[in-house]
């Protein structure tokens, strides 16, 4: 693709830790190499003056920003942002690689002005092996594509910011992300879903997947645990109660329906119905994962609700 006025590009990647420094530094490399040059690269550090100065000294030809904004994902990514001058914004992970043509991809649906941004295909870059109870459904708990997504290039309701481009005009009337709601220590709610439909709300555009648009994303041991599972389907059911509440009342979570009541079920007696043919019991393990983690994440969802009852009856008592 040519470079033109309309599809100059900048690439906000945040960080946060030291101990994200390898991956980091392979982040930017992955974003210098990309066949479609950016016209800048920005990295920006969330509240730590030392991995600043790091950042400083040794991340040459790149711009590096502190975060502005309260400690979180959202404020960071915000301050590199609005930083940019280029009419597209694109978004990477610190602990991600890009593939060579990645930008290229992202941007290619952009031509169309109804697109108001992009995501990509995320593969997951093991530490170790791969869990053998974990579904493809529930890929998503360690950030990556999962089954149910679509496998060519279409329209889709929202993206997410490991791998995101943007147009800066309506992302920045929207504000950005939302500060505040986001990723930071153990809580984990759906900034970016959250963007994509203030986004497409008031621009009336849409958002598309394009799954040629590859990185690939650490995944390390850590959360490669059933516990890390449970922890993460309780924070996702949490979250979208809350995001949910942020939302106007046309505004469904249908996507979310439609993956519980049609997705996971079909998962469920796919693995049980290859356990029963003697295909591997881990089959049988993987349904029961499915299981688990819809009841993590309703759990999650039960306990937001009550809590915020509980602050509504708060507030009407005390005003």
């Amino acid at each position: 693709m040519n470079i033109t006025p309309d599809t100059a590009v900048s690439i906000v990647i945040p960080t946060h830790s030291e101990l994200r420094w390898e991956s980091l530094s392979r982040t930017v490399a992955s974003a210098r190499a990309q066949q479609r040059a950016a016209t800048e690269i920005i990295v920006v550090v969330d509240h730590n003056p030392a991995l600043y100065r790091r950042a400083l000294r040794e991340l040459t030809g790149v711009t590096v920003l502190e975060n502005v904004y309260a400690r979180g994902a959202s404020g960071t990514r915000n301050t590199g942002a609005f930083q940019t001058r280029t009419p597209l914004i694109a978004f990477l992970d610190d602990d991600t690689v890009a593939d060579p043509g990645w930008l290229g991809h992202l941007i290619a649906p952009l031509t169309d002005p109804a697109v108001v941004g992009a995501g990509g295909g995320i593969a997951p870059a093991w530490e170790g092996d791969r869990p053998r109870w974990l579904p493809d459904e529930l890929l998503w708990t360690v950030g990556v594509s999962y089954t149910g997504m679509p496998t060519s290039t279409a329209v889709i309701r929202n993206v997410w910011s490991a791998s995101m481009i943007v147009r800066r005009d309506v992302f920045v009337a929207v504000g950005g992300f939302r500060i505040g709601f986001g990723k930071l220590g153990e809580q984990n709610r759906p900034e970016d879903t959250e963007l994509c439909l203030r986004m497409s709300a008031a621009s009336g555009g849409h958002w598309m997947y394009v799954p040629a648009a590859i990185i690939d994303h650490d995944v390390p041991h850590g959360r490669s645990t059933f516990r890390f599972l449970m922890r993460r389907c309780y924070a996702e059911g949490r979250g979208k109660v809350q995001m949910a509440g942020l939302l106007p009342r046309t505004q469904k979570l249908g996507a979310e329906r439609d993956y519980v009541r049609r997705v996971l079920p079909r998962a469920v007696a796919r693995n049980l119905l290859a356990a029963s043919h003697g295909r591997g019991m881990f089959h049988a393990l993987r349904a029961a994962t499915v299981v688990a983690a819809v009841a993590a994440a309703g759990l999650g969802g039960g306990v937001e609700t009550i809590a915020a009852l509980f602050e509504t009856n708060l507030h009407d008592t005390t005003s």
